[in-house]
């Protein structure tokens, strides 16, 4: 299994080495002052229980830069969720366009005001829950240029809401395998992945590493000048520390991107996502070249 990681391991390096590419990449970021460094805080699941008390709690709160927003407010931002607004499905969870102001976390008339995205996902058990607080835990304190913003979310027995920033563009994967996909200047492309490598050294670079453990292609997100956001959090786990090599958890992720080291022993690590990455950037070469 190391020798096949080994070959994808090359190919980021060679992809990398162009010193335009290596210097954005691990450049740090002109706002992670602004991140909220949680790696001295109490472990993940002791501050994901702490998070579920205080949503149970109470609606009346914020976590991080993240927002409660009424639910008759995003119904309201989304028209009722009409569905011309329908803006995508992301893995099973309809993906709705609205708009609200940011101040006031109200609803705003189309055109004014933020556009948004507004993934609801049904509240399907315990599980569910878990992945959508997931998503709240990291996102609400992790910032940089390169990672999705989430402006709020609501909580609703039935439905668990994410309000994120609206992306124009959408997801990489639409680019490079939606129908009538069109060429993107090769400058384009590197302005893509060299968003998506910066993520994941964001990411990987903190005193307790976040592995993000399902790094694809749909979780890449293009703003309206093609800048890359990585979103879904809803996997991700704190990477090991002190002497631990790797942490040990239930095989999760999506197949063909999941590193075969992982899949064979559950064992996870920071390159388990460069593995994502290595993948990610063949579909890259093999698609956008085979459509020019």
């Amino acid at each position: 299994m190391s020798r096949v990681y080994d070959s994808w391991e090359r190919l980021v390096e060679a992809v990398l080495k162009r010193e335009q590419f290596k210097q954005l990449a691990l450049c740090e970021s002109t706002s992670s002052s602004h991140s909220a460094d949680f790696s001295s805080r109490c472990s993940f699941s002791s501050a994901l229980e702490d998070f579920f008390g205080a949503l149970s709690s109470t609606n009346n709160i914020s976590y991080g830069e993240v927002q409660f927003i009424e639910f008759e407010e995003i119904k309201k931002a989304t028209r009722y969720s009409r569905r011309d607004w329908t803006v995508g499905e992301g893995r099973i969870d309809p993906v709705y366009k609205g708009w609200i102001d940011e101040h006031t976390l109200t609803a705003s008339k189309p055109g004014s005001g933020t556009a948004v995205a507004i993934k609801n996902r049904e509240a399907d058990g315990q599980r569910g829950r878990e992945k959508w607080m997931k998503e709240i835990y990291y996102l609400s304190q992790l910032q940089h240029p390169n990672l999705v913003r989430l402006i709020g979310f609501c909580d609703k027995p039935e439905n668990l809401i994410l309000v994120y920033e609206f992306m124009p563009k959408g997801s990489l994967d639409n680019h490079l395998f939606g129908r009538g996909h069109q060429s993107v200047p090769w400058e384009t492309r590197i302005k893509v992945a060299i968003g998506a490598a910066r993520a994941l050294s964001f990411l990987h670079d903190r005193k307790i590493q976040v592995i993000h453990r399902g790094f694809k292609s749909e979780d890449i997100l293009l703003d309206g000048e093609f800048n890359a956001k990585l979103s879904d959090f809803s996997l991700a786990r704190d990477g090991p520390t002190g002497d631990m090599t790797h942490v040990s958890t239930r095989i999760m992720g999506t197949y063909g991107y999941a590193a075969p080291e992982y899949i064979a022993t559950g064992h996870l690590t920071a390159k388990c996502d460069v593995y994502g990455f290595g993948v990610v950037l063949l579909e890259y070469i093999i698609v956008w070249t085979s459509c020019c």
